[in-house]
């Protein structure tokens, strides 16, 4: 009897510490969203919470691109490689007034851009034998990898507004340079809002001349 008295005290006091121990798992898991890794963060300073972006692409920051020209098609699918920007003569003053710009951390191509894409189809459209290469930009905000898929998010819905309005997707070709380079050096707002942009290339072949 005196050992019962003993024995059970001192197994409720190791039993309640067990169950103390228990209750104790440390700081809290995150789990990302589909597509996004852990604490990643977004293009232009967003955060991993961000909504896919056009196209449903899926965690902005996985397949980065960037340097690649890349060829693919509104809707998806490749066309023919039949000609590369490195091979023309580029002239990056003919359109530089059209240069399209966007929200923070968006690839949607604002109303308020409608008449310089109308201006860039109209140059094309003059011109038969002149292509287009449309490199996407973003602010200093977020991480490399994030603003290289959006820089090339940015690029592609320009080509999409373009081809909606008529011109030939194989005349137009895709790079992202992501936050890599600047139009304005500053770390304010007023300089991000012109760093988030699309800008447009005209390109002819080397033998002729630009009109």
């Amino acid at each position: 009897m005196k050992l019962n008295k003993l024995i059970f005290p001192l197994l409720l006091a190791l039993t309640t510490t067990v169950a103390l121990t228990g209750c104790h798992h440390g700081p809290p898991k995150i789990t990302p969203l589909p597509g996004h890794r852990a604490g990643q963060t977004g293009g232009d300073g967003s955060s991993s919470s961000s909504p896919l972006g056009p196209g449903g692409v899926g965690g902005e920051g996985e397949q980065p691109i960037a340097g690649t020209g890349a060829n693919t098609k509104p809707g998806g699918g490749e066309l023919p490689d039949n000609w590369r920007p490195e091979d023309m003569f580029q002239d990056r003053d003919k359109l530089a007034a059209f240069t399209v710009h966007f929200k923070y951390d968006s690839s949607v191509v604002e109303d308020s851009e409608q008449a310089n894409l109308a201006s860039v189809g109209q140059a094309l459209t003059a011109d038969s034998n002149a292509k287009l290469l449309i490199e996407g930009h973003c602010d200093e905000r977020g991480t490399e990898e994030y603003n290289r898929a959006l820089g090339e998010r940015r690029a592609l819905a320009l080509r999409e507004a373009l081809a909606k309005d008529g011109v030939d997707p194989m005349r137009i070709r895709t790079i992202s340079y992501g936050k890599d380079k600047p139009a304005d050096p500053g770390h304010d707002e007023s300089a991000w809002a012109k760093n988030r942009r699309g800008e447009f290339i005209y390109c002819t072949p080397k033998n002729t001349t630009v009109q």
